[in-house]
Formats: structure tokens, C-alpha cells, sequence
């Protein structure tokens, strides 16, 4: 089986897209794949999510975006260094572009926001409206506007499924 991607998703620079078999982009989502864009297998984005900047981002496998995720991977600095707003050709501008990461088994909440040059840790949690500044552990659990860290999150049933999964989709890990 190859992806899904429902036909009112929005996708911009999809020739710097790799998708993986049995993800899953929904309607409404905006993903420009700016200077490449890697989503592994398994990936569920959610409607209203976003991924803009122009920077590289990628999704390890089984990594998942609930609804109204904004991924930022490119941002003018605001620092008066250029002009800002994407109509000005970009010799104009200050924009920097980063990477944002998703790693395996990683989950963010309902309209939680990642800001350019983040990692999210493999299993980590981010809980919704979360505002992700910086790189988060792994197998951690988030909480809150300034995302903190609140507990860890068990893995050891999660990986068993994995590979229960993937020896019933006869997928070599």
C-alpha cells in the first residue's frame, strides 16, 4: 500500500516530497516541502496542520500531528536586518531557514506549534498548544503553553507493537 493523501491537501514543492507506504496526509493540511521534506511510514498528519518556512523537515516513522500542528522551519528574525512579508524578493530579506525533526513514535497534541531548529525527541508527547522553542527528550511527556516536561512516557509496549506490526505487514525493520 502506498499513502494517502486526501485531495484537499495543499502541497507545495512536492517534487522535494518523500512519502512512506501507509501514511497519511489529510484534508486541509498546508505542507510547502520547502527544501525537502522526508515523512517516514505510518505518519498521520491531521487536518489544519501546516508546515511552512521553506527549511527541511521530516517525520520518522509511526510519528503522528494532531489537528492544527503549525511546523515552522524558516522565519524572518524581526531584527530590522531586512525587509519582511513573502511578496519581497529575498534578496530583500532576512529569512533563516532551519530543520525541524520528528522523531520516531513522537506525538504532538492539537494545535501545538514548532518553532525553527527543533528536535523532538523519539516518543516524546507534546500536549495541546504547546509551544515548542527548543528540543525535547525522548519518551518524555509535555504539558502546557511553555511545554514542560511532566513525566516519561512508556515505551516498552509501544516498541513491542512496532514489531508486531511490522511482522504482520511482512516490513523488514
Amino acid at each position: 500500500m502506498k499513502a494517502k493523501i486526501y485531495d484537499q491537501a495543499k502541497i507545495i514543492n512536492n517534487d522535494k516530497l518523500t512519502i512512506g507506504d501507509y501514511s497519511q496526509i489529510d484534508d486541509f493540511v498546508f505542507l510547502n516541502a520547502g527544501k525537502k521534506t522526508d515523512i517516514g511510514m505510518f505518519v498521520h498528519i491531521a487536518s489544519f496542520c501546516s508546515i511552512i518556512g521553506n527549511g527541511r523537515f521530516e517525520m520518522e516513522d509511526f510519528s503522528g500531528l494532531s489537528a492544527g500542528c503549525r511546523i515552522i522551519t524558516g522565519s524572518d528574525d524581526f531584527l530590522g536586518g531586512g525587509m519582511t512579508n513573502p511578496t519581497v524578493p529575498e534578496k530583500y530579506t532576512n529569512v533563516k531557514t532551519s530543520q525541524v525533526i520528528i522523531k520516531k513514535h513522537a506525538i504532538l497534541g492539537t494545535n501545538v506549534t514548532v518553532l525553527p531548529g527543533v528536535t523532538i525527541g523519539e516518543g516524546a508527547a507534546v500536549g495541546a498548544g504547546c509551544i515548542v522553542r527548543k528540543d525535547l527528550e525522548p519518551w518524555t511527556i509535555y504539558v502546557g503553553e511553555s511545554c514542560k516536561a511532566v513525566k516519561l512516557r512508556r515505551k516498552d509496549i509501544i516498541l513491542e507493537n512496532e514489531k508486531l506490526l511490522l511482522k504482520e505487514y511482512n516490513i523488514d525493520a
